[in-house]
């Protein structure tokens, strides 16, 4: 069921902390959401979409088997597979809008854990409240793509802005292009070290351990909370269900 508040709420939020106009204290922490296995799942849409437009654009049918698509970039996937079958880097520039117009409809069709994951919607409306925090994003998927997909599940109107997977092949240089892209948006200058990573991979991990950051980890995605623990992430999560101890988590972050 989605949220009954009226749409733009969370998004103007955003705004007016952008432009200093809050009423609480300064912004003490960048909140860094990823989208797959983290906010949501889509039941397996993007996967299909993806298989799709590489088999009528390239005639390669199941062009991805055998590439991990979990913590990765949409870039680095669709690189794999082409260097898989043989195709042209040259010949990729219309794979894009084509896997764009099959996600839209793959997303209408029904799917395996397909939603918006346990508690992410109270969190992010309590979050979204707050004047001590910015929410954005840094996701493998496509800028447009993650755009769909959030949109699909009325989430998108909580992040103004974030890092994506359009061009960068090394999630970990997601968080600089994040960084910025808020700094960008707003003129609010934040470090690494202001800034959590919130994922379900353990790459999302990696890319706060090697940038700097703080890395929050849910296991809502393929990933169990002991894989998450064990590659250093400082909070792990079964699912967000439990907002006070995830709040407290956050703000444990901010120290």
């Amino acid at each position: 069921m989605k949220n009954p508040r009226r749409k733009g709420r969370a998004r103007a939020t955003c705004a007016a902390k952008a432009n200093g106009r809050g009423d609480g204290p300064g912004l003490k922490t960048l909140l860094l959401f990823d989208i797959d296995g983290t906010l949501v799942l889509t039941g397996g849409a993007g996967g299909r979409a993806m298989t799709r437009a590489f088999e009528d654009l390239y005639g390669v049918s199941n062009a991805f088997g055998g590439v991990p698509f979990n913590g990765r970039t949409d870039a680095w996937i669709l690189s794999q597979a082409a260097a898989n079958h043989g195709v042209s880097p040259d010949a990729l520039h219309a794979f894009k809008p084509l896997y764009l117009e099959y996600l839209a409809v793959e997303l209408e069709k029904p799917g395996p854990r397909k939603g918006v994951m346990p508690g992410v919607r109270e969190l992010l409306d309590s979050l979204s409240l707050r004047d001590d925090v910015f929410l954005a994003l840094l996701t493998g998927n496509f800028e447009q793509g993650a755009r769909i997909k959030l949109e699909h599940f009325d989430l998108w109107r909580y992040f103004p802005c974030g890092a994506f997977g359009d061009t960068v092949h090394d999630r970990n240089r997601l968080l600089p292009v994040a960084l910025a892209s808020v700094e960008g948006f707003g003129g609010l200058r934040a470090d690494a070290a202001d800034a959590v990573i919130i994922g379900d991979t353990p790459l999302d991990v990696g890319v706060a351990l090697s940038g700097g950051a703080r890395a929050v980890a849910v296991a809502t995605g393929s990933h169990t909370t002991h894989e998450l623990h064990t590659c250093g992430a400082h909070a792990v999560f079964e699912d967000f269900s439990d907002l006070d101890a995830v709040l407290a988590a956050l703000q444990k972050s901010e120290s």
